[in-house]
């Protein structure tokens, strides 16, 4: 016996899918950006080990005259008669005295320090943001300061602070009429010597609230001009000039963040650290004998150094990883 709806469908009732709820452009937009990079991009914590140590490597070789003017200037202090005029008198009278190599003594210090230091920058930066960024691998600006301190705390505690005190103490010798210290081998057993392992961590306090503000400043400020550039194109590659621009803001930015706390470290580092006795000291001495003005000694070269720094690191670590990515495959994608 037929029915009103026999007559109406006549070959049977099919049942038809419903019409899935309309998404918005930015959903669709992040949904497919996600697909097309098949889940979160993010860098494998080895892959950003490597790069980091390569780009530090060959960053510290290129700016390391700058770093030991900008050192010479801070040890320079006023309470004892200030050799040096300024930066180019510091320059001239450093070749006149120790020919052009005196302006890369310590460097071996750096090279030995820098290389692990970037490694464990880049690689302690990635471990903790990778479970941060969103399903089109974006890490948002609160993400990156957070990431930032805690790679700045890392290199500082295992790195940065007995690599920075050999440095320190070895550019403040030359300095002496009677240098101690015939190379890097030599200064770091006669300081162990003399002052044990902790002769290699003075200055720690500063130098992990140098370290922490530093990187958080500077990955801040990098991951906020990333995420402005690329807008809503998670997938829009940086131009390394693009990448160099916005690393040398972020070094600029550090420097006048935190020049302060770099002064107190470097004195607290110096072979006249034992007139302080903590951090807090140094500091009230700096500003009771020398005035406020001291310190932001250094800043200039300081600031030179470090743009060409963080903006070099940067170009370096990306380009690096670009090049791992097309040879070595790791799970970046989940």
């Amino acid at each position: 016996m037929s029915t009103p709806l026999d007559k109406l469908f006549p070959h049977g009732v099919r049942a038809y899918p419903l019409p899935a709820p309309r998404q918005s452009y930015a959903a669709r937009r992040s949904l497919a950006a996600a697909a097309a990079i098949g889940g979160r991009k993010m860098t494998h914590p080895g892959k950003a080990i490597l790069a980091g140590g390569i780009a530090g490597g060959i960053e510290i070789c290129i700016t390391f005259p700058t770093e030991y003017v900008k050192t010479q200037l801070q040890l320079d202090e006023r309470a004892n008669r200030p050799r040096y005029r300024g930066i180019g008198d510091c320059v001239k009278l450093t070749v006149q005295d120790h020919g052009l190599r005196g302006l890369y003594r310590g460097l071996s210090s750096l090279l030995y320090g820098s290389i692990p230091k970037s490694a464990v920058r880049f690689g302690t930066f990635e471990i903790l943001s990778n479970p941060m960024r969103d399903a089109t691998g974006r890490l948002d600006n609160k993400g990156s300061l957070v990431c930032g301190l805690g790679a700045g705390i890392t290199e500082a505690i295992f790195i940065v602070c007995p690599m920075e005190t050999l440095k320190v103490k070895m550019i403040h010798d030359q300095c002496s009429l009677r240098p101690r210290y015939r190379g890097f081998f030599h200064g770091v057993s006669e300081i162990i010597r003399e002052q044990g392992v902790r002769g290699t961590y003075q200055g720690l306090t500063a130098t992990v609230l140098k370290q922490g503000t530093n990187q958080a400043i500077r990955f801040y400020v990098m991951n906020a001009l990333r995420n402005w550039y690329k807008g809503d194109d998670t997938r829009k590659e940086l131009h390394p000039i693009v990448t160099a621009v916005f690393g040398a803001t972020a070094g600029a930015a550090s420097v006048f963040g935190n020049t302060p706390l770099d002064v107190v470290k470097t004195r607290m580092q110096g072979l006249d650290a034992h007139r302080y006795r903590n951090t807090l000291d140094c500091a009230f001495q700096i500003l009771k004998q020398e005035g406020p003005l001291a310190f932001y000694k250094g800043t200039v070269p300081r600031l030179g150094r470090v743009c060409l720094d963080v903006a070099i690191v940067f170009v370096i670590y990306e380009e690096v990883v670009k090049l791992l990515n097309n040879v070595w495959q790791t799970p970046e994608a989940h």
